[in-house]
């Protein structure tokens, strides 16, 4: 094992504090800040320090291993980039304004690459020619920006951020599916070396494109995403993905659709309670413009319509809210009595799959001060695209077997796609057969948030006294103590040379002039997985060895301590 040198607190740039950050509002933001892991330089852009890098390279360390397990290839393509490709796959515009663009001096237009799998594919356009350079699996660990409008959360949610992306190039789509297979394997390694939990979860394609799509989330109070668990079985979903099969029932027993005057009845909830029925009865219709055009959703009374799942149907169109102004100009459209029946082919209709054929609502009746009821699904009103679009609640069914879902926060930490031939058919990435003809590639896109994996980690580990790092990723195996006088600096020097000279990556606490409290709370707050003190009866040459995840505490002899550490 090589000698690895001692890294000595005296000599070290990390200056611990004692209070959080004004504006740190999740646990790893105020932690990684407090423990001298990072330190911000603007809003969304952070700096890492030598603890900070050091955790960070061991995470980057243990996925480029496990990527090269796989055959992957690493490689290194630049963040800057060129407009053209991202212009050929429509990416330019549908990123929108999280996408930093740049102009050169030439005028030439240019991005911050958000993503790279324009580049990747026109580098494999460029460097495989034949059925015979594939499969191949590329890698990078690379710098990423998007222009987030609320950065928040420290590492978690910032305008530059790092990221391993690979992609797989197949001739065909079996091969992609074992590119996919290989990755998810291999994520499912990663993730276990790095002491993360996390799920595997079904989700969107999004703004990527492609066919099948996993994340992998860690489940965290500080997570962006809502993910669903079945306690039953196991399903397991991103709640932007969840989809429910459509059940129409039989409503040819329904009495014939009656309009009802209902004053001051603008909203679910005064409806509801003016007719003495529960909101489910009422059908709810959003307007929202899709690019412009006025579109209604329909769902349940008593469910809220979720806008990141229209977005998501409609993308890469721009979804808004309707206006005052709209309204205005559209006096068919009578607000807070906006109804399905009646609308035509003048507003296109979309509903969530709860409104069935069959089904009987109460709705707008498009009058003022009126609504309709015995309004069936079917009978008197037409659904022009039947989507997901609410927000799905604790309890509600697993779509695999039917239990009570329950509901969770966490971080995204990774997420495969197969993308198939989205940017190959945009970009013409053809092979020359075994025929003799060419053949369309077809690619896999994965990603892994390095900077992420470290909040999360942080996020899922840390106590109440600090970070409570792993040996994988730890800046150190051991963080040497000493107490203050010469005598125990002198031992606590002597044992870290000891174990470094064995290979063991010492912190040693050399500081002069700081308080043993002080030492012993930043110890505990910097995280290493075994603390060495050299205190009080270092005279007999006996420390103390703390286990920073459990506290258990043992004194041991020099020899016992070195022995042990080492083993």
């Amino acid at each position: 094992m090589a000698n690895a040198p001692v890294q000595r607190m005296s000599q070290l740039m990390a200056k611990t504090l004692r209070d959080d950050p004004a504006d740190a509002e999740v646990l790893s933001h105020k932690l990684l800040v407090r423990a001298g892991y990072v330190r911000r330089t603007a809003a969304g852009i952070w700096s890492w320090l030598p603890l900070g890098k050091k955790v960070f390279s061991n995470v980057e360390r243990i996925v480029r291993e496990e990527m090269d397990a796989i055959g992957a290839q690493e490689v290194l393509l630049p963040a800057l980039l060129p407009r053209e490709p991202y212009d050929a796959t429509g990416r330019w515009d549908e990123y929108g304004q999280e996408l930093f663009r740049l102009k050169d001096r030439k005028g030439g237009d240019y991005l911050l690459g958000p993503t790279h799998e324009e580049i990747f594919t026109l580098l494999v356009k460029d460097q495989c020619t034949s059925y015979k350079d594939l499969p191949v699996i590329l890698y990078q660990i690379q710098t990423k920006f998007r222009d987030e409008a609320r950065p928040r959360a420290g590492i978690l949610r910032g305008r530059e951020f790092q990221m391993k992306d690979s992609y797989s190039f197949d001739l065909a789509d079996e091969g992609l599916a074992q590119s996919y297979a290989l990755h998810r394997e291999a994520y499912q390694r990663i993730f276990q070396r790095l002491g993360l939990d996390y799920r595997i979860c079904a989700a969107t394609a999004g703004a990527m494109g492609g066919s099948k799509s996993e994340e992998f989330l860690a489940p965290a109070e500080a997570g962006e995403d809502t993910f669903a668990d079945c306690p039953n079985c196991d399903f397991a979903a991103n709640t932007e993905a969840i989809t429910y099969a459509l059940q129409p029932v039989d409503g040819s027993a329904v009495p014939a659709l009656e309009e009802i005057p209902t004053p001051d009845t603008p909203t679910i909830e005064t409806l509801a309670a003016s007719l003495g029925v529960p909101a489910s009865a009422t059908l709810k219709n959003l307007l929202v413009k899709v690019d412009g055009e006025i579109v209604a959703v329909g769902v349940p009374g008593d469910r809220e319509v979720d806008l990141d799942k229209v977005e998501a149907h409609f993308a890469p169109a721009t979804v808004e809210m309707v206006t005052e102004a709209d309204f205005a100009g559209r006096p068919d459209l009578v607000r807070g009595y906006v109804g399905p029946q009646g609308l035509g082919e003048k507003v296109k209709y979309v509903a969530d799959p709860r409104v069935a054929p069959g089904t009987s609502w109460i709705t707008g009746a498009n009058k003022d001060q009126t609504h309709a009821r015995n309004v069936v699904a079917g009978r008197d009103f037409e659904v022009d695209a039947y989507v997901d679009v609410v927000v799905v609640r604790e309890g509600d069914p697993c779509p695999k077997c039917g239990t009570g879902l329950k509901l969770d926060r966490a971080i995204e930490i990774g997420h495969i796609f197969q993308l198939g031939r989205k940017y190959a058919d945009a970009l013409k990435l053809d092979v020359l057969g075994q025929n003799g003809k060419p053949v369309r590639v077809t690619m896999g896109s994965y990603g892994i948030g390095v900077s992420r994996a470290v909040a999360a980690l942080a996020e899922q580990t840390a106590d109440d006294k600090g970070l409570v790092w792993s040996k994988e990723v730890a800046p150190a195996d051991v963080h040497v103590v000493a107490a203050g006088k010469a005598l125990q600096t002198e031992l606590a020097l002597d044992v870290a040379e000891k174990l470094a000279a064995a290979g063991v990556r010492v912190l040693v606490d050399d500081r002069a002039g700081v308080s043993p409290g002080v030492k012993f709370t930043d110890a505990e707050l910097i995280g290493v997985p075994q603390i060495l003190v050299a205190g009080r009866r270092s005279g007999e040459g006996v420390l103390e060895l703390k286990d920073r995840k459990t506290g258990e505490r043992e004194e041991l002899t020099v020899e016992d301590a070195i022995a042990r550490l080492t083993a």
